[in-house]
């Protein structure tokens, strides 16, 4: 009964976790920094002008496609949440696939954007928005997958004790 519970509230999350990639910038970083991804990359950057110029249409094209496929993320996810109960060999393939090509398109959204900013801002700078924007996403990523149950709910706590 509390695993049903949790995963309640779990789906309930995740489904208002979907209504924006926004909210997701905004309540999981601020919750765990304090501030917004944005201000957050800014300040790491420290750019001066033109650089911070430079950087900031870049970065703002970047977030757009990022927060797109934060979209389809989220979609993936529901999708997980909806058929969690009866999930089979077929539908867990699907998304499973669908997950690793997300990962993948973002790893190209951000290599694509790595070589616009080192043109831009030079490799050092570009260097440090990778850094910075990799350690985001898999805090990210980490905050949700914790929310998210195991296929089969497997016990994360015996997992722990192993």
């Amino acid at each position: 009964m509390k695993r049903i519970f949790l995963f309640a509230i779990i789906l309930i999350s995740v489904q208002s976790f979907a209504q924006s990639s926004l909210k997701e910038d905004v309540e999981v970083v601020q919750s765990i920094y304090g501030k917004s991804k944005a201000d957050l990359v800014r300040q790491y950057m420290n750019l001066s002008e033109p650089q911070a110029s430079a950087f900031q249409k870049i970065y703002d094209e970047y977030e757009v496609s990022r927060k797109a496929l934060g979209q389809q993320k989220v979609q993936i996810i529901n999708d997980y949440g909806n058929n969690y109960a009866t999930l089979d060999d077929a539908k867990a393939a699907q998304l499973t696939e669908a997950s690793l090509k997300n990962v993948g398109d973002y790893d190209k959204l951000l290599a694509k954007t790595y070589s616009k900013l080192k043109k831009a801002v030079g490799g050092l700078n570009a260097a440090k928005f990778v850094q910075i924007e990799q350690y985001l996403q898999v805090t990210i990523r980490a905050a949700i997958q914790d929310q998210i149950p195991f296929i089969d709910e497997i016990d994360k706590t015996k997992l722990a004790k192993g």
